[in-house]
């Protein structure tokens, strides 16, 4: 029975008291109403109104006042749209699944996000829009939890969900989530470029959070160094600490020129956690040799696209734990095992605690933190950079594929079992694809 029909069935307008149910179910609250609520009907009953990259570039590259309150308007008003919808699928779980630790949490954040949204006055003026942006970066540090605790409840309930159901849900709330944060930062980032003129910068031209001439190979480059750089040893699948004799080589060949405009922070996400993946199997398998086999990143620049390829040999992809590649993107037990290891348990739940945003600053992590600069803008650095190391939490790869998706790419592993994995990384340069939501 599903969290919806389980109200529907027990007559419940409140939190059921305590001695009812079994003390998961308290942390609830009296949220558990609000399915019958007549605001969030409306809201879920609209369509969300999807943007391409080309639109967003086009709107934002002449930005004055006028536009930057449509802007905020905009996002005001199609955010609790987005939130609704998913709401509604947090509700059609099953109870079981709700129930389980991290998803109440998660209820809870998007309800009252949907609400504080909703209520939200129009904006009418450059100050009522500095308050919203305040608001917006308020909400987006509120819901940096998200992301693990939904991980960690749906791994929880693995056993209760078809593989094909669970994944889609979570494709459905992370593409939602990310659609979300694209929306707020990139608004926020055209206040802040409003009067300095930041978007005609000649080294990273960009507006908003939209990098316009942004260069594959500076991308590619600029994670070797900060990977190449990292002091911790590599942990292999037992937790045992493997000694760190050095990262191997990257060799980036093909079009070196190529530029396009994207998302600096997703692509470079992606570009990160793949070679940081190549470098740790590369390590892993060839820790007795004397020297590491180079890793091949080769750019390509399509008509309508550009492509990465990454060649490693790190011996493949496939163990005991999953049977395709592609079950590394997969929440589910069934696909991979890791899900419900305890280990992996124990560090989602530590990452909930403090909350993952999925960004390039936190795969860095702490130990190639600024930590002066930082202070002094008055930024916890540890928050800001995530866990140092980085946790193993089995997010890169699936955030990975969230990203390259978004805009209609895509991320293809090919394990070349005993040998090595190659892996296709496709985005779209033209900016005419709408966002990949689905409601």
């Amino acid at each position: 029975m599903s969290w919806q029909g389980y109200c529907f069935h027990a007559g419940i307008r409140r939190a059921p008291r305590p001695n009812k149910l079994d003390g998961s179910s308290r942390s609830l609250s009296t949220a558990i109403h609000f399915y019958q609520n007549r605001q969030l009907d409306l809201y879920a009953a609209k369509e969300a109104h999807r943007l391409t990259l080309r639109q967003l570039v086009f709107f934002g590259r002449q930005m004055d006042e006028d536009r930057l309150i449509k802007s905020a308007n905009y996002v005001r008003t199609e955010l609790p749209v987005r939130i609704a919808h998913r709401i509604r699928d947090l509700q059609a779980l099953p109870y079981v699944v709700v129930t389980q630790e991290g998803v109440a949490r998660v209820y809870e954040l998007y309800w009252s996000a949907f609400e504080k949204f909703r209520r939200f006055p129009q904006v009418t003026n450059l100050s009522e829009n500095q308050t919203f942006c305040e608001f917006l970066e308020a909400i987006l540090d509120e819901h940096a939890p998200v992301i693990p605790s939904l991980s960690l409840g749906l791994s929880l309930a693995s056993p209760h969900l078809p593989p094909e159901s669970l994944d889609s849900f979570m494709r459905r709330m992370l593409v939602s989530r990310t659609s979300r944060r694209v929306l707020a930062e990139h608004h926020v980032a055209l206040t802040k470029s409003l009067g300095n003129n930041s978007s005609n910068s000649h080294k990273d031209p960009h507006v908003g959070i939209i990098y316009t001439a942004l260069n594959l190979k500076a991308s590619i480059d600029k994670c070797v160094k900060l990977l190449r750089n990292r002091p911790h040893d590599i942990e292999d699948e037992s937790g045992e600490n493997v000694p760190n004799r050095g990262w191997p080589e990257v060799i980036v060949d093909g079009h070196l020129d190529t530029t396009f405009a994207y998302i600096r922070e997703h692509l470079e996400y992606i570009l990160f956690e793949l070679l940081k993946n190549a470098m740790r199997a590369t390590g892993l398998k060839h820790r007795d040799s004397a020297t590491l086999p180079p890793i091949y990143a080769t750019i390509v620049a399509g008509e309508n696209d550009v492509g990465v390829r990454i060649s490693d040999q790190g011996g493949g992809l496939c163990s005991a734990s999953i049977q395709l590649p592609s079950d590394l993107f997969s929440f589910s037990h069934i696909r991979n095992a890791t899900r419900m290891d305890d280990n992996r348990l124990g560090a989602l739940r530590t990452a909930s605690s403090r909350g993952v945003k999925a960004t390039f600053a936190e795969q860095v992590g702490e130990w190639q933190v600024n930590k002066t600069e930082r202070t002094q803008e008055g930024k916890d650095p540890e928050r800001e950079a995530g866990i140092a190391p980085h946790p193993r939490i089995g997010l890169g790869l699936p955030m990975s594929n969230i990203f390259s998706t978004y805009f209609g790419g895509s991320l293809e592993l090919v394990s070349l079992d005993g040998w090595g994995t190659d892996v296709f990384l496709r985005l779209p340069k033209l900016g005419t694809n709408l966002e990949g939501i689905s409601l």
